[in-house]
């Protein structure tokens, strides 16, 4: 695919000329993103200086990463520090806060945490050190839950005894439907996720169709997403809001049926807490009974039951769209990438590790 097309300068002025000219009329316009790969694109191509006054863009609960419960590493970071098992997670993991521990100050204390590319190389992990426990830390939206399913289903298959993984799969239309629910936020419509919309489809946003609130799902690339803003501000120049599909060289109608099937077989959905937001129903997954096995929460009673930050952290406002990351007292003081204190600053989808980098 010829992503150049996509970039085009001379389209691109275009696309913005034509949001101008929508925009003027409108009232302000709030359009929450809620993928990190927008953000940080949004804020490296400085999309936001480009639009006009009334046209603000807000960055939503788009990192995995930063919406996983602290308690979610302290647990793991101490089940690998006192029982001398072996954690692995993705790279991105490796430096988020808990509120005890992150993973790499245990490893600097002799623990082993190992980092991995994927669910199957921990599984490889397994086979090769079967006297060791191995927990893999499974954290990620819809994009990455199949092949965590592929993991669990090939260790049930060849039964692979010494390894579990720990489910922190976050689910994102209900967290739409969350912060739909939350009149302070006055959010206008959505830039909905590409990668998130390759799994799950145009139909996962029936409810802000419901709630009528635009829904745009856009790429990465520039043109792709002045285009999503576009789309956006012509439903509501018309009052026709609904979900709209400007990512279809990627994303297909009905989303992926194999990767759905494959998610429906391994998990089921339950109530799950948000860092920085709380507790929403139906919005994380957790295996199923014939799975149980492969559950590290059961295997050792590991409990994820809070979603505090840090103090003085403002990560929880952020994650909302209440607040810009400048807004939060740590800031680019105590809180940088090099010394992070909450999780919207270490991970490269953070919207204040953008912000710190490319500014708003």
């Amino acid at each position: 695919m010829n992503t150049q097309a996509f970039r085009d300068p001379e389209t691109a002025g275009k696309l913005i000329a034509a949001i101008n000219s929508r925009a003027e009329g409108l009232p302000l316009v709030r359009i929450m993103e809620v993928c990190g790969t927008h953000t940080m694109e949004i804020g490296r191509l400085g999309i936001r200086q480009l639009l006009p006054k009334n046209i603000e863009l807000i960055s939503g609960p788009g990192c995995p990463v930063c919406v996983t419960p602290a308690s979610y590493f302290d647990v793991l970071a101490e089940l690998a520090l006192e029982k001398n098992i072996r954690i692995a997670t993705f790279g991105d993991l490796f430096r988020v806060p808990g509120n005890r521990h992150s993973f790499a100050q245990v490893k600097a204390q002799g623990a082993a945490v190992e980092i991995v590319t994927s669910p199957l190389a921990a599984l490889d992990i397994a086979e090769k050190n079967p006297g060791q426990e191995i927990v893999f830390a499974a954290v990620g939206f819809e994009t990455t839950v199949p092949s965590t399913a592929v993991a669990v289903r090939k260790a049930a298959v060849q039964n692979i005894a010494n390894i579990s993984f720990f489910v922190a799969h976050r689910l994102v239309p209900p967290a739409l439907d969350a912060l739909l629910s939350d009149p302070g936020l006055r959010i206008s419509a959505f830039l909905l996720p590409g990668h998130v919309s390759v799994i799950v489809g145009e139909a996962a946003y029936r409810l802000l169709v419901d709630r009528k609130v635009p829904g745009v799902i856009a790429g990465f690339e520039p043109l792709d997403i002045l285009a999503g803003i576009l789309t956006i501000l012509d439903m509501l120049a018309e009052n026709n809001p609904s979900v709209k599909n400007a990512y279809p060289r990627v994303v297909r109608r009905e989303g992926n049926v194999a990767a759905r099937m494959l998610i429906d077989e391994v998990y089921e959905p339950c109530d799950a807490v948000w860092r920085g937001i709380g507790n929403l129903p139906s919005s994380g997954l957790r295996l199923r009974s014939r799975y149980a096995k492969y559950d590290a929460a059961l295997k050792y009673a590991l409990n994820v039951d809070n979603d505090e930050m840090p103090k003085g952290c403002s990560c929880g406002e952020v994650l909302k769209g209440q607040i810009r990351p400048d807004r939060c007292p740590l800031f680019g003081k105590s809180c940088t990438p090099d010394h992070p204190v909450g999780p919207c600053m270490v991970s490269s989808e953070g919207s204040c590790a953008a912000y710190y980098k490319y500014g708003w």
